[in-house]
């Protein structure tokens, strides 16, 4: 029961909450907010979505956990999360397209819900996984997860959007997002910091090789120098 309830809120009431979250107006700042992070973001690549919630609302335990899923995101999968049973929301879309495998697709996922067995206490955190593939057409843009955090009957709406020119640091309760980089991006940026690094390794060869040489020269040195003591000690043992 507790379930359908949540599923029939995270459907009922995300989409008005995010045309309307300023009028209504929201709580205080949290400690924290509920994030997602990205193992890529390279456009047209597979990429696992790591979505954390670090606290409970209000300071009531967590029991439900409703993610928005952005157009033109079509399909994605969950990890399995052992204290969660998880439902995907599927949607209709407008007119049939066909998937990365050339599959027709009749409706989309909108949304994924998290429903807890046992409820996270506040001030505990736990993490939510979900595996997609990132469009190639959404290259330079922000994609926003909006999120429904249950509470049994406390709920907290992490929905809210910057607008241009704003800082995402002034709001509440902003949405989770992530920003989707052109192809080869990311490489280039592997390849821009793997330069200093072998600049630093060849100038720390190059230091090694200079130390080398006067370690060689100073025992060198100290050789002749031990040669030429040894010569004037007989020389000086003869002449008495």
């Amino acid at each position: 029961m507790q379930r359908d309830t949540n599923r029939l809120l995270a459907r009922t009431l995300l989409p008005g909450l995010a045309a309307g979250a300023l009028v209504l107006g929201l709580g205080g700042p949290a400690a924290a907010h509920v994030t997602v992070s990205a193992d890529g973001t390279a456009a047209g690549s597979y990429t696992l979505l790591t979505f954390s919630v670090p606290h409970g609302c209000e300071g009531e335990a967590t029991t439900a956990i409703a993610i928005q899923i952005p157009e033109p995101l079509n399909s994605v999968t969950p990890t399995v999360n052992p204290n969660w049973d998880v439902e995907l929301v599927s949607a209709e879309l407008d007119e049939p397209i066909a998937d990365s495998h050339g599959n027709e697709l009749t409706e989309r996922i909108s949304e994924v819900v998290y429903t807890a067995h046992e409820p996270l206490p506040d001030g505990h955190r736990d993490t939510f996984e979900l595996s997609l593939r990132l469009p190639e057409e959404a290259a330079g843009e922000h994609l926003f997860f909006p999120v429904l955090q249950f509470c049994g009957d406390v709920e907290h709406p992490w929905i809210q959007v910057a607008d241009e020119g704003q800082d995402p640091g002034d709001l509440d309760s902003p949405a989770p997002s992530i920003e989707v980089t052109t192809a080869g991006a990311e490489a280039a940026a592997a390849d821009e910091d793997a330069e200093p690094a072998a600049e630093s390794a060849s100038e720390d060869r190059e230091s090694d090789s200079s130390g080398n040489l006067l370690a060689y020269a100073a025992l060198a040195l100290g050789a002749l120098g031990a040669v030429l003591g040894g010569i004037g000690l007989l020389k000086g043992r003869r002449t008495s």
